[in-house]
């Protein structure tokens, strides 16, 4: 396993600088009650608008993004689209509220400064890909389809449920002294935990407890957008503890206090909650089996200990709000593309399932995977053909055809500058194949 220092930033986001105006392109810089936006026009304008939805940020961005890739943005203002972003009055963490006012009145202003679009595709990624959703099925005439890449599709309400689940497993089965919720100082909760899991990477008797708290959430054992899946065991195993380590351990810190303060209380809760179905449900179960069969420990008294250990509850008012700002309910009176990676432990692909599950006419609704690890590890030409896929049957009223060797193929004939994705252990951009497969995911293991 290669070393490295992750940024949680880059972990999430990937965080790109957008690419200089084109000639040809109208660039519009404002803000709007407090939430600044960048809107970019080509001269010969198609007439349709790409509204992104940004995710949750760890520090406001120096360039507000407009798609996922700075390549894209590029490819996409030179075919004649129209492509906006607010940035959100709060820019950075779980500002999910925020965003669907925001894009909405940044829409208005489109309208009234620009000119009204004759299509509007709503677009973003991670839980920018559940806000795209939740606008469009707010303000369906306003919107032609929708476009979330790397959802938090199942809903922020099962979010942070997984997200318990993780840090209370690991409380239990680590015996680390941590608030599960309303943490009274959430950064040195989050150290304490992040120190329980550091100690037990190297700990062969807790290692496969790892795999079982990853696996809850359906964290894979996979990390390096620039391998394939690893077949050892040991391997996925400390790979599942990077996520937990890096990532997942925001679950205890100041990510969640954050999303309490919006939610005003907690909206997690475990009470009745069975965790032998839990992990009956994730599409990591197999990984735990063999981690605790090659360790000699018992699977099923560590199960015991949780389903022994006391609960919390959730506050009502707290349940709404999330459920308010942030569930997509499966409206879909437009053609809905959604695109997870194999290998996400931060919004996994059974994410996508979850969705699927609400929608009321799936024939307007097409799913993908990229064979990939990481959260929004997506190439330029992956996102461009995701993009094009939609155009093409919010145009025709036909989903083009689901070959994904065929999808693969238009990705690579994009050319090779358009391969990049960034890879969250060196920081830098890497070169990737084109890598969609068809969408299969089990349950999301949390409502």
């Amino acid at each position: 396993m290669r070393r490295f220092a992750v940024l949680l930033v880059v972990v999430l986001m990937g965080l790109v600088v957008a690419p200089a105006a084109a000639s040809g392109v109208r660039r519009y810089d404002g803000e709007i009650d407090g939430a600044r936006y960048r809107v970019m026009v080509p001269d010969r304008w198609n007439g349709t608008l790409v509204l992104w939805s940004h995710g949750a940020y760890g520090s406001p961005p120096a360039e507000i993004a407009l798609t996922d890739r700075p390549e894209t943005e590029a490819y996409l203002l030179s075919r004649g689209y129209a492509l906006g972003a607010s940035l959100f009055r709060t820019p950075a963490g779980w500002s999910a509220e925020d965003g669907l006012r925001d894009q909405l009145r940044l829409l208005d202003w489109f309208g009234r400064e620009v000119g009204r679009p004759r299509r509007t595709v709503s677009a973003g990624e991670s839980i920018g890909g559940a806000t795209s959703l939740v606008l469009a099925e707010r303000h369906p005439g306003r919107f032609d389809g929708v476009l979330s890449l790397c959802g938090a599709t199942a809903g922020g309400t099962a979010y942070w449920n997984s997200g318990l689940d993780v840090v209370f497993a690991l409380s239990v089965l680590l015996g680390v002294d941590v608030d599960l919720v309303k943490a009274a100082d959430p950064e040195a909760n989050e150290a304490r935990l992040v120190e329980a899991i550091a100690a037990a990477t190297g700990d062969p008797a807790a290692r496969p407890r790892l795999a079982l708290a990853a696996a809850l959430a359906d964290v894979p054992g996979w990390f390096d957008p620039t391998r394939p899946r690893p077949t050892s065991v040991d391997e996925q195993v400390e790979w599942a503890a990077v996520w937990l380590r890096y990532v997942k351990s925001g679950a205890a810190g100041s990510a969640r206090a954050d999303m309490e303060e919006w939610a005003g209380g907690n909206p997690s809760w475990n009470v009745g909650v069975d965790y032998r179905q839990v992990l009956a449900r994730s599409d990591e179960r197999a990984l735990v089996s063999a981690a605790y069969a090659a360790a000699g420990l018992d699977l099923a008294a560590d199960l015991d200990r949780l389903a022994a250990a006391p609960r919390v509850a959730a506050d009502r008012r707290a349940v709404a709000y999330l459920a308010r700002t942030s569930l997509p309910v499966g409206l879909t009176p437009w053609p809905v593309l959604t695109v997870h990676n194999a290998g996400d432990g931060l919004t996994p692909r059974s994410n996508g399932s979850a969705y699927a599950a609400r929608v009321r006419q799936p024939e307007r609704l097409r799913q993908y995977a990229v064979d990939r690890a990481g959260h929004c590890r997506f190439s330029a030409a992956e996102e461009i053909v995701a993009f094009r896929t939609l155009f093409e049957r919010i145009g025709t009223g036909r989903w083009p055809g689901a070959d994904v060797a065929a999808m693969n193929a238009a990705a690579a004939a994009l050319g090779p500058a358009r391969q990049l994705t960034r890879d969250p252990l060196s920081g830098a951009d890497v070169t990737v194949r084109p890598a969609f497969t068809p969408f299969r995911a089990g349950p999301y293991p949390r409502p």
